[in-house]
Protein backbone atom coordinates (compact mmCIF):
# COMPACT_ATOMS: atom_id res chain seq x y z
CA UNK A 1 0.00 0.00 0.00
CA UNK A 2 1.82 3.03 -0.95
CA UNK A 3 1.00 6.43 1.34
CA UNK A 4 0.32 9.71 -0.69
CA UNK A 5 2.10 12.75 0.36
CA UNK A 6 0.64 16.05 -0.73
CA UNK A 7 2.63 19.16 -0.09
CA UNK A 8 0.52 21.79 1.58
CA UNK A 9 1.66 25.00 1.23
CA UNK A 10 -1.05 26.50 3.58
CA UNK A 11 -0.22 29.46 6.04
CA UNK A 12 -0.99 27.09 9.46
CA UNK A 13 1.86 24.93 8.63
CA UNK A 14 3.94 27.53 7.81
CA UNK A 15 7.38 28.50 10.84
CA UNK A 16 5.62 31.31 12.13
CA UNK A 17 7.71 32.61 15.18
CA UNK A 18 11.39 31.62 14.57
CA UNK A 19 13.33 34.13 16.04
CA UNK A 20 16.72 35.01 15.05
CA UNK A 21 19.36 33.46 16.91
CA UNK A 22 20.78 36.06 19.85
CA UNK A 23 24.92 35.90 18.58
CA UNK A 24 23.56 36.88 15.04
CA UNK A 25 21.57 40.03 17.05
CA UNK A 26 24.40 40.70 18.61
CA UNK A 27 26.72 40.76 15.95
CA UNK A 28 24.23 43.11 13.50
CA UNK A 29 23.94 45.84 16.58
CA UNK A 30 27.97 45.79 17.00
CA UNK A 31 28.16 46.06 13.67
CA UNK A 32 25.90 48.96 13.07
CA UNK A 33 26.93 50.64 16.08
CA UNK A 34 30.90 49.80 14.85
CA UNK A 35 29.82 51.92 11.80
CA UNK A 36 28.36 54.62 13.66
CA UNK A 37 31.61 55.10 15.32
CA UNK A 38 33.51 54.43 12.65
CA UNK A 39 31.82 56.91 10.73
CA UNK A 40 31.89 59.64 13.37
CA UNK A 41 35.64 59.53 14.20
CA UNK A 42 37.30 59.09 10.77
CA UNK A 43 35.33 61.26 8.65
CA UNK A 44 37.08 64.51 8.85
CA UNK A 45 33.81 66.33 7.42
CA UNK A 46 32.30 64.87 10.80
CA UNK A 47 35.13 64.60 13.18
CA UNK A 48 37.39 67.87 11.71
CA UNK A 49 40.25 65.44 12.48
CA UNK A 50 42.81 64.32 9.41
CA UNK A 51 46.45 63.07 8.77
CA UNK A 52 46.60 66.12 6.16
CA UNK A 53 46.48 68.40 9.30
CA UNK A 54 49.32 66.05 11.06
CA UNK A 55 51.73 65.79 7.90
CA UNK A 56 50.96 69.52 6.65
CA UNK A 57 52.52 70.01 11.09
CA UNK A 58 55.53 67.72 10.83
CA UNK A 59 56.33 69.39 7.58
CA UNK A 60 56.77 72.63 8.52
CA UNK A 61 58.27 71.49 11.87
CA UNK A 62 60.80 69.77 9.78
CA UNK A 63 61.22 73.02 7.68
CA UNK A 64 62.48 75.01 10.66
CA UNK A 65 64.58 72.66 12.21
CA UNK A 66 66.03 72.87 8.35
CA UNK A 67 66.41 76.30 8.17
CA UNK A 68 68.02 76.82 11.90
CA UNK A 69 70.75 74.10 10.67
CA UNK A 70 73.58 75.92 9.49
CA UNK A 71 75.01 74.88 6.17
CA UNK A 72 77.80 73.03 5.31
CA UNK A 73 79.94 73.18 3.05
CA UNK A 74 82.22 70.25 3.20
CA UNK A 75 80.54 66.85 2.75
CA UNK A 76 80.29 65.08 6.60
CA UNK A 77 80.52 61.91 5.13
CA UNK A 78 83.34 61.91 3.16
CA UNK A 79 85.82 58.88 3.44
CA UNK A 80 82.92 57.26 5.71
CA UNK A 81 82.51 53.78 4.09
CA UNK A 82 79.28 52.96 5.30
CA UNK A 83 78.27 56.29 3.93
CA UNK A 84 79.66 55.97 1.25
CA UNK A 85 77.61 52.07 0.72
CA UNK A 86 74.35 53.54 1.53
CA UNK A 87 75.25 56.56 -0.92
CA UNK A 88 75.67 54.13 -3.98
CA UNK A 89 72.48 51.97 -3.20
CA UNK A 90 70.86 55.73 -3.02
CA UNK A 91 72.37 56.50 -6.50
CA UNK A 92 71.17 53.76 -7.96
CA UNK A 93 67.79 54.43 -6.83
CA UNK A 94 67.03 58.00 -7.85
CA UNK A 95 70.15 59.31 -9.86
CA UNK A 96 71.57 56.58 -12.16
CA UNK A 97 68.41 56.47 -14.70
CA UNK A 98 69.66 60.07 -15.79
CA UNK A 99 73.75 59.89 -15.25
CA UNK A 100 73.98 56.28 -15.73
CA UNK A 101 75.04 53.66 -13.44
CA UNK A 102 78.42 54.43 -14.17
CA UNK A 103 78.54 58.34 -13.68
CA UNK A 104 79.29 58.95 -17.06
CA UNK A 105 75.85 60.43 -18.09
CA UNK A 106 73.55 59.51 -20.69
CA UNK A 107 70.02 61.90 -20.02
CA UNK A 108 71.87 63.96 -17.24
CA UNK A 109 75.68 65.09 -17.47
CA UNK A 110 79.00 63.35 -17.26
CA UNK A 111 79.48 63.43 -13.13
CA UNK A 112 82.71 62.17 -13.13
CA UNK A 113 84.32 65.69 -15.62
CA UNK A 114 84.27 68.92 -14.48
CA UNK A 115 81.15 70.06 -13.28
CA UNK A 116 79.01 73.03 -14.65
CA UNK A 117 77.67 74.33 -11.38
CA UNK A 118 80.88 74.28 -9.30
CA UNK A 119 83.21 71.71 -7.74
CA UNK A 120 82.84 72.33 -4.44
CA UNK A 121 80.83 70.37 -1.96
CA UNK A 122 78.56 73.25 -1.27
CA UNK A 123 77.87 73.56 -4.73
CA UNK A 124 77.10 70.07 -5.63
CA UNK A 125 74.79 69.91 -2.80
CA UNK A 126 72.80 72.74 -3.50
CA UNK A 127 72.61 71.08 -7.47
CA UNK A 128 70.87 67.99 -6.27
CA UNK A 129 69.06 69.94 -3.27
CA UNK A 130 67.30 72.59 -5.27
CA UNK A 131 67.52 71.44 -8.47
CA UNK A 132 69.23 73.01 -11.68
CA UNK A 133 67.60 74.20 -14.90
CA UNK A 134 67.13 71.82 -17.77
CA UNK A 135 65.90 69.25 -15.96
CA UNK A 136 67.48 68.07 -13.15
CA UNK A 137 65.00 68.56 -10.63
CA UNK A 138 65.24 69.14 -6.64
CA UNK A 139 65.45 66.28 -4.51
CA UNK A 140 65.59 68.09 -1.01
CA UNK A 141 62.47 67.13 0.41
CA UNK A 142 62.77 63.12 -1.39
CA UNK A 143 66.18 62.55 -0.26
CA UNK A 144 66.59 65.16 2.61
CA UNK A 145 69.75 66.46 3.98
CA UNK A 146 72.07 63.53 5.12
CA UNK A 147 71.27 61.12 2.09
CA UNK A 148 71.99 64.16 -0.58
CA UNK A 149 75.12 63.88 1.64
CA UNK A 150 75.42 60.31 1.41
CA UNK A 151 75.28 60.55 -2.30
CA UNK A 152 78.04 63.13 -3.19
CA UNK A 153 80.01 61.13 -1.26
CA UNK A 154 79.84 58.07 -2.93
CA UNK A 155 80.21 60.10 -6.37
CA UNK A 156 82.90 61.56 -4.90
CA UNK A 157 84.57 58.44 -3.82
CA UNK A 158 84.13 57.58 -7.67
CA UNK A 159 85.30 61.23 -9.19
CA UNK A 160 88.35 62.10 -6.49
CA UNK A 161 89.63 58.81 -5.26
CA UNK A 162 89.04 56.16 -8.36
CA UNK A 163 86.69 53.48 -6.17
CA UNK A 164 84.84 51.66 -8.93
CA UNK A 165 81.74 52.38 -9.34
Amino acid sequence: MEERREINDSPEHLEKDNPIPKAWMILFVGLILWGLYYIWFYTPQISGWSYYKRLEAELTKEKQILKEEKPLHENPYEQNEKAIAEGKVIYATYCSMCHGDNLKGGVGPDLTGRLKYGETDDKKFESIAKGRGGGMPPFLDQLGRDRIWKVLAYVDSVREYGRPY
